[in-house]
């Protein structure tokens, strides 16, 4: 199988695990006609089922010995890249622990057992200036490249996981005695990442580092896209932050990043990287906003919440239009992202599906992670996949990666990063359980003051 990665900046790439771009079409799918279930089911029911399902991903279906976050699973092929753990992904499965415990979903020992394997995994595991590779081999705890040139620290997957190890120390920190030690191995493991390391001494922070290439991808993360995270990381770390010119100067393009346009009369407010005047794929609005909540938070350059929301909106409107006419997209079947795709031959690839790139292939992620910003369209879509087509579209981790009624098409498979998303934003949309615990930390909390930000939300 040939892995590559598609980073979506500069319209030629989008940053993600699981670039899978293999030849061999996917078996039929299940025809059978669509079954809707009378009564509906009530609202917490049926979030409860979506928020357990995605859980299964990083529980039953975690890599056996690290019991972190496989980057893929084959429900075909379940062998498939069996020990490849993903780092950003497994950020995204601390949170999805945590939220499973608030559910009663999994016992609070149990998760406290597994997260402790966790964290020992990668206080062993390679590091690069202190941020750990895209990949890690789930026995050996060694980097798996992640490209040729790809063999040392990812910054923005460590900050997808650091973003993580900071709501899991803070929902522990009080605890018994063993949970306060839980809490302070996570502490300890995201105040060692160097993140001034990866600015090369400039006013930008750089994606990639290695120890046998350097800097070769030299690869500036700047906005916008899905790497806000990365610099609100970097900013509140109290062991190696960077400038805020580093922020204001590469992410923010020195105001560069602000775009007047509208789609659908509504405001895109941001530059998005690849798609000027439009809006990329909708995980944009998800991986930083896991644990950074953006009700009421602002800086010189948006308003978070119109920002967020707006880009849902847009991608909502976008597929209710359906300007390529797909069949079966509608009000209640919407959503792109980066996933799964299906190639023109039938086969399975990889795409960073937006307007501008609409394959007919919707992700359910996409309006599954939306809830906080479209509960009424995302509960009509959770409701198509689990009351109207359940036998089609849902499997033994929750809904497929990509599915398409245009071509009767779906693919039995998971993604890491894409499962994560959906518990907590899910929880985010009932409780602000993550943007709460995230927020909450003194250390974010100074670094988005240093910067500028105001939350009306959180008191700053």
């Amino acid at each position: 199988m040939k892995i590559i990665r598609l980073f979506l900046l500069f319209s030629l790439f989008v940053s993600c695990s699981g670039c899978d771009t293999s030849t061999t079409p996917d078996p039929a799918v299940i025809v059978d006609p669509p079954v809707v279930v009378d009564p509906p089911l009530s609202e917490e029911v049926i979030l409860n089922m979506a928020q357990k399902d995605a859980l299964k991903y990083f529980v039953e279906y975690a890599q056996s010995n690290s019991k972190l976050a496989r980057e893929r699973y084959h429900v075909d092929d379940t062998g498939n890249d069996a020990n490849i753990v993903a780092i950003g992904g497994s950020g995204f499965g601390l949170m999805t622990l945590l939220v499973g415990i608030e559910r009663n979903f999994i016992s609070k020992a149990d998760a406290v057992s597994r997260l402790t394997t966790m964290l020992d995994f990668l206080e062993k595991a390679d590091r690069f200036h202190g941020a750990w590779p895209h990949w890690i081999d789930g026995n050996t705890k060694k980097v798996i490249p992640f490209g040729s040139d790809d063999d040392g620290g990812d910054l923005v997957e460590t900050s997808f996981l650091c973003q993580g190890l900071i709501c899991v120390r803070e929902y522990f920190k009080n605890g018994t005695p063993e949970e306060i030690a839980l809490a302070e191995q996570a502490d300890r493991l995201w105040k060692g990442v160097e993140w001034d390391w990866y600015t090369k001494g400039e006013e930008v922070l750089y994606w990639h580092w290695s120890p046998n290439y350097a800097w070769k991808k030299n690869f500036k993360l700047e906005g916008y896209n899905e790497c806000l995270i990365t610099y609100i990381m970097a900013k509140s770390s109290p062991t190696h932050p960077i400038s805020n010119a580093c922020y204001n100067k590469g992410w923010a393009r020195n105001g560069g990043i602000k775009n007047p346009a509208l789609r659908f009369n509504i405001p895109v407010v941001f530059n998005y990287n690849g798609a000027s005047g439009n809006v990329g794929p909708m995980f944009w609005a998800h991986y930083s906003h896991l644990g950074l909540d953006p009700r009421g938070l602002s800086d010189q350059y948006a308003n978070y919440w119109e920002l967020t929301q707006n880009h849902a909106k847009i991608m909502y409107q976008y597929c209710v239009t359906n300007p390529l006419s797909w069949k079966g997209y509608s009000d209640k079947c919407w959503g792109l992202t980066a996933s799964y795709t299906r190639n023109s031959n039938g086969s399975v690839g990889y795409t960073d599906h937006k307007p501008g790139n609409d394959r007919g292939v919707i992700s359910p992620t996409a309006a599954l992670s939306n809830f906080p910003y479209t509960p009424v369209e995302s509960m009509k879509f959770l409701r198509y996949l689990y009351e109207e087509n359940k036998a089609k579209y849902v499997g033994v981790a929750g809904p497929y990666d990509a599915i398409s009624p245009h071509y009767n098409w779906v693919t039995k498979r998971y993604l890491a990063i894409d499962q994560g998303t959906i518990a907590p934003m899910i929880e985010n949309y009932r409780t602000g359980m993550l943007w709460n615990l995230f927020m909450q930390a003194p250390e974010v909390k100074a670094g988005l003051i240093d910067l500028g930000f105001n939350s009306t939300q959180h008191g700053f």
